[in-house]
């Protein structure tokens, strides 16, 4: 089964302080002029991205797990010890691809070279955010479809973090539609473009969603985990 969506930037359901967190500031702190610059750049990213996302679903008679790989069609991914134990009870698995577009980054970069570089930061953080909330809403509606059957999901897990290849993104996106929701993948596991976020959910009748434990996880570049140690301190 795959099923693709598009969003409006308003069904995002984007507040401010979602942008703040994002930017390392605590609740209620946040220095003159970011409020401001927050407000209008909020104001007009519903004309700017370009919101897209999507599952594909595998069947149990095409996916496995053990204690070391996940099994997808003829693809074997090789995830860290963190991922395999949320995923253990799984039966089959869904691959998603989200994206904010490519049209937000685009927009930020012009904002940063006519002289205003925290405004256009504060565009890309925008673009950073509106992914991962379509995400959001894309995890969402698999979890409906499952509880159809009475099944239910895991959390979501993806190659490049939580000491995960990123290289195996090609497999991944090798499953896939091709350009499915508009995003294609470099050579190098770049996705383009950038502002988009790709990944597996296990789907069984025994998961839960525990939501990102970040002490588990050693990756130094995650800048949620980052900011969620740095708030732990």
């Amino acid at each position: 089964m795959v099923k693709e969506f598009q969003y409006s930037f308003n069904e995002l359901g984007i507040v401010n302080s979602d942008i703040e967190e994002l930017m390392g500031f605590e609740d209620g702190i946040i220095p003159d002029p970011f409020p401001e610059l927050i407000e209008d750049a909020l104001n007009c990213a519903s004309s700017i991205c370009n919101i897209r996302g999507g599952y594909k679903i595998f069947n149990s008679n095409e996916c496995s797990i053990d204690k070391q790989s996940i099994r997808i069609c003829e693809h074997a991914f090789n995830p860290s010890n963190i991922v395999i134990t949320q995923f253990k009870n799984a039966s089959s698995f869904a691959l998603f691809i989200c994206t904010a577009g490519s049209e937000i980054l685009q927009h930020s970069k012009v904002v940063s070279q006519n002289g205003d570089p925290l405004l256009g930061f504060v565009f890309d953080v925008i673009g950073s955010v509106s992914v991962e909330k379509a995400t959001d809403k894309v995890q969402k509606s698999l979890e409906n479809e499952c509880l159809k059957s009475g099944l239910s999901i895991s959390d979501r897990y993806s190659p490049g973090y939580c000491e995960w290849s990123v290289s195996e993104q090609q497999m991944l996106f090798a499953l896939m539609p091709e350009n499915f929701c508009g995003v294609s993948l470099s050579e190098s596991s770049l996705m383009m473009p950038i502002k988009s976020v790709s990944g597996i959910i296990a789907i069984g009748s025994d998961l839960k969603q525990k939501g990102y434990q970040c002490h588990w996880c050693t990756e130094k570049n995650c800048i949620y985990g980052n900011i969620k140690r740095q708030k732990k301190i």
